[in-house]
């Protein structure tokens, strides 16, 4: 039996911008957009959603987007009468194979945030550095592991 661990982010009405940046800025590509319109009558909820109920229009229900490699993110919009508190407690971390793959993701992913480590060679790799970027979400960028023996 395998297992796959897919981070799933919140945003607040934004997931469509930011996986629109997230696809340009990691090379990776949009595999799924799916709005709150475009769910199916069944799935919604027959009771306890009064007038805020589940959300309808241009909202993002679901969004997957694939990276190269294989790994995937996933996110969607806060629905109405959820509270959205930000991305809090969670880092993303990136792994490269070059030292100029991860200056690229990472300089792309800073344009707007906030790099709260830039990068540096690290025992463990040739470069890392950390960064929030303009969606409040943090990352943590990798490149050219080192081995230990």
């Amino acid at each position: 039996m395998s297992t796959t661990l897919t981070p799933y982010l919140s945003f607040d009405g934004n997931t469509r911008e930011a996986f629109a940046f997230y696809e340009k800025a990691l090379g990776a590509k949009i595999e799924t957009m799916m709005s709150y319109a475009d769910m199916p009558a069944s799935a919604m909820p027959s009771e306890g959603c009064g007038d805020a109920g589940m959300p309808s229009g241009d909202g993002i229900m679901h969004a997957c987007l694939a990276l190269p490699g294989g790994a995937m993110l996933f996110a969607g919009d806060t629905p109405p009468g959820m509270p959205f508190d930000g991305v809090k407690g969670v880092m993303l971390a990136l792994q490269y194979d070059t030292v100029d793959q991860a200056h690229s993701a990472f300089n792309a992913l800073s344009q707007g945030g906030q790099v709260t480590m830039p990068m540096a060679p690290a025992f463990w790799a040739q470069t890392f550095g950390m960064l929030t970027d303009r969606f409040g979400v943090s990352w943590a960028v990798n490149g050219a592991p080192i081995e230990f023996k």
